[in-house]
């Protein structure tokens, strides 16, 4: 089951489900194993963000592509089954657990060849990326204090006109709720704030699961 967004109506989010490619046999696996894990599947992208990042790799057909927080692997699966010949991505998470579940369904789906998975701080492994390297695709959907963080590092290295991709940018809506004083949420705030006022790129916030702010280097 897909988690509803807090803007659509039930009736709604089924038929936007219902109107878009459905998830195969080894992505539906993956998102059975994630529920089973409880409360946790609740930060597992949805499949129709999951298939809207497929096409939008397949467009951009990175070269490099970079990913900051992995879970269980949907949406390393969804970017690695969009990437060209040759393409490869990188995955920072912290979780050999969670992560093990995202290495099952990757080699199961044929895609494990083309990720590299490092247990490690994500900031450490983006850091000690070589200063040449570039990338042109990212996705951060990782701890929210570090959010600024991350983006800074992969923007030091992004491709001209590169694209990354934050997910949770809406919080549920609470980034408009004056009473929600709680830390993640104001670190979402504070990152919003930080990419609309960088005039080094063009965001734009869409209305895909959770808030999936897409940016774009000038």
């Amino acid at each position: 089951m897909s988690p509803r967004p807090f803007y659509l109506a039930t009736e709604l989010h089924d038929y936007v489900l219902a109107q878009s490619a459905q998830p195969d046999p080894v992505a539906r696996s993956l998102i059975d194993a994630t529920v089973a894990l409880g409360g946790a599947s609740g930060m597992q992208i949805s499949p129709d963000q999951g298939t809207f990042m497929t096409i939008l790799a397949s467009v951009i057909a990175p070269t490099f592509a970079v990913e900051v927080g992995t879970f269980t692997g949907y949406s390393a699966l969804a970017v690695a089954r969009g990437l060209p010949e040759g393409g490869r991505l990188l995955c920072c998470d912290i979780s050999e657990e969670w992560t093990a579940i995202g290495r099952e369904h990757w080699e199961r789906a044929g895609v494990a060849d083309r990720i590299d998975l490092v247990i490690a701080p994500a900031i450490e492994t983006l850091e000690a990326l070589p200063s040449d390297q570039v990338i042109d695709m990212a996705f951060i959907d990782a701890d929210k204090g570090g959010y600024i963080d991350y983006y800074e590092a992969i923007f030091a290295r992004l491709a001209p006109r590169g694209v990354i991709l934050v997910d949770n940018t809406l919080w549920n809506g609470e980034v408009l709720n004056p009473d929600n004083t709680e830390a993640d949420t104001g670190h979402i705030r504070a990152f919003n704030a930080h990419v609309a006022a960088d005039g080094r790129v063009e965001a734009v916030v869409l209305t895909v699961g959770d808030g999936l702010t897409l940016i774009r280097k000038r």
